[in-house]
């Protein structure tokens, strides 16, 4: 394998490990054998477990921003626009494995040391919710700063709470929850 292509395993592997197992549960030994490489390779592309998973971390949000925006795109403007992450949130678990969110699983394993993988996680968040942020400004007009935060963190919030509650429970019912009170958020704005 290529260098470029070697790193990209080493993330995906690590990452596949990280979410399924979670960070704690998966240590460097496991890694290097599920990637069939050197300790040495593997620390001859990252320096810690640390770099490690802030880079699956990294790679996991871009992907999902990348959809996300896509998945946004494509649907009719205005409402649709709107609930568009609760559709693509009902796609992600029908996904084998489902986890949950990978951020927050992730979290919830942090020390309070962990500071590098805290602050990732902490802008992954934000950037999502200044994507909503967009989304609700661009589909519902004449909307003022507080008004158009408001919508976009309920939106956030319900979406949070969905992804978390339906890997809880095993179950689709919270995005469907969630999408069905998203609407209140914004029916008095249009």
């Amino acid at each position: 394998m290529q260098r470029p292509e070697l790193h990209q395993h080493i993330i995906t592997t690590a990452g596949n490990l990280f979410y399924v197992q979670g960070y704690n549960s998966t240590g460097i030994n496991e890694i290097i054998e599920k990637c069939d490489i050197a300790k040495a390779t593997l620390y001859g592309h990252f320096k810690s477990k640390e770099d490690i998973c802030v880079a699956y971390l990294e790679q996991r949000h871009d992907a999902f921003m990348n959809s996300l925006k896509s998945y946004v795109g494509l649907k009719k403007k205005g409402k649709s626009r709107l609930l568009a992450i609760f559709d693509l949130l009902q796609d992600m678990y029908r996904e084998e494995n489902f986890q949950g969110c990978w951020g927050l699983k992730t979290l919830g394993e942090l020390s309070p040391h962990q500071k590098k993988i805290l602050g990732v996680i902490q802008k992954q968040k934000k950037d999502l919710l200044l994507f909503l942020g967009e989304v609700v400004g661009e589909n519902i007009p004449n909307l003022s700063r507080a008004e158009m935060e408001k919508t976009s963190g309920g939106l956030y919030l319900l979406y949070e709470s969905a992804i978390t509650e339906s890997h809880l429970f095993k179950n689709d019912w919270p995005i469907y929850m969630a999408k069905s009170i998203a609407p209140s958020l914004f029916t008095e704005l249009e």
